[in-house]
């Protein structure tokens, strides 16, 4: 079970999952789109930390910080919008399609293997059987180093769909009543 975002009383929230998982009601307990300073706070305070985080993670918006902490305490790094939910014309990204033809692969392919050698687990979303199909195919190869540098230097070091550092977003988020 994922605490979908670090807000509110989410301290105690944690601990609530955290017991629910000591009582084998979970077996797994974990993050979603916490970034380093919140991930270090709760796995450096609670017994049991964060398994794993799913936060946005594509090649415009890396995270890099965000996932070397998450390896520095052992958190499973989990991609949402792995393809940036179609912004920046991803799906024909001229550095992306470069990259992926010399593999015989497209855009999202090539996007998807990246995240993949970075130790991310990725769930591409698709409605069409041919493209969840076509998500699946990319353990067929690897991307060279001097690939992996270029899809890197595409990080643009924000997101395009939510700025979770915005007062505006926190209070609407906050008016949610579930």
């Amino acid at each position: 079970m994922l605490l979908h975002q670090p807000l509110g009383d989410y301290i105690n929230e944690w601990r609530g999952l955290e017991q629910l998982y000591k009582d084998g009601k979970l077996k797994a307990i974990g993050m979603a789109n916490c970034y380093p300073h919140v991930l270090v706070d709760l796995c450096e305070t609670f017994e049991i930390k964060p398994m794993a985080n799913q936060v946005e993670m594509h090649p415009f918006f890396q995270q890099q910080l965000n996932l070397d902490t998450m390896n520095a305490y052992g958190v499973v790094p989990e991609a949402w919008a792995p393809f940036n939910e179609g912004n920046r014309n991803f799906f024909a990204d001229p550095i992306l399609t470069e990259v992926g033809k010399k593999y015989g692969k497209s855009a999202a392919q090539t996007a998807l293997r990246w995240n993949i050698q970075r130790g991310v687990v990725v769930i591409p979303k698709s409605v069409h059987e041919d493209r969840s199909k076509h998500n699946f195919e990319v353990f067929d190869f690897a991307l060279s180093e001097e690939d992996m540098r270029k899809i890197a230097a595409m990080d643009i070091g924000h997101s395009e769909i939510v700025n979770h550092f915005d007062p505006q977003w926190i209070k609407m988020l906050h008016q949610w009543k579930f």
